[in-house]
This record gives C-alpha cells, structure tokens and sequence, in this order.
C-alpha cells in the first residue's frame, strides 16, 4: 500500500457514557459530539471515539497506550487532576521498563490506558 496513514482512533465504550465523556474532558481531552451516543476525544493528534456501549469483558479487556513527551511530568500533572473522584478510575505511578517508563490510568469503564515515554537509543 502507498497510500500514507494519517491516524488510528480506536472505539470505546463506557458503562456510564456522560461520566465517562466527563473524566475524558477533565483528562484534557476536547470532546467532538458526533451524535447523541458517540463521540470523538482529540488531544493534540491522538483521537478515539468514545461510544455509549458497555460490554464488561471488553472493557477489562482494552488498553491503550499513548507516548508522551516526558513521564514524570505527565504523571505530575496527572496526580493535580482529581480524576479518582469518578468511581473505578485507578491512577498506578510510573514503572521503568527496559524499554522505557510508564504510568497507568483505569477508566470509569475498566479501559486501562498506558502513558508512556520511550528511552531513546
């Protein structure tokens, strides 16, 4: 194929679509109402479609991962966010890896994104 990639914006669900679309913007994400049960998170180029469908096993079952441009000051600025005020959302600290470092932020709906920075070689 020649054609250039331009994004990916995979779909999510959520348990409870305006706590979820609340946790989203109050994350940093700009929410695109695209119709009344979906809608579209950008944060500078990184998009998802956020969608008013809830299946437990996907949920468990989704991850994420977003590449930031520096952890520590991610997971700083994260912390200053109060998002553990909406139930089930889990914030884990930074882990080094061999590869790099990483934080972790579970959903309202059980999606467990990954913020990571890669260590470069």
């Amino acid at each position: 194929m020649k054609q250039k990639i331009k994004s990916i914006r995979p779909f999510i669900g959520s348990e409870n679509f305006e706590v979820s679309r609340s946790f989203y913007r109050d994350l940093g994400f700009e929410e695109i109402v695209l119709e009344p049960k979906l809608s579209l998170f950008i944060w500078n180029e990184i998009g998802f479609y956020l969608q008013d469908a809830y299946v437990k096993d996907w949920m468990d079952n989704t991850m994420l991962f977003i590449e930031v441009g520096n952890v520590d000051e991610f997971w700083t600025e994260l912390q200053q966010l109060n998002l553990e005020k909406y139930e089930g959302v889990r914030l884990t600290p930074i882990r080094t890896m061999p590869w790099g470092k990483e934080c972790f932020v579970h959903d309202p709906a059980g999606v467990l994104w990954h913020f990571g920075e890669f260590f470069t070689q």
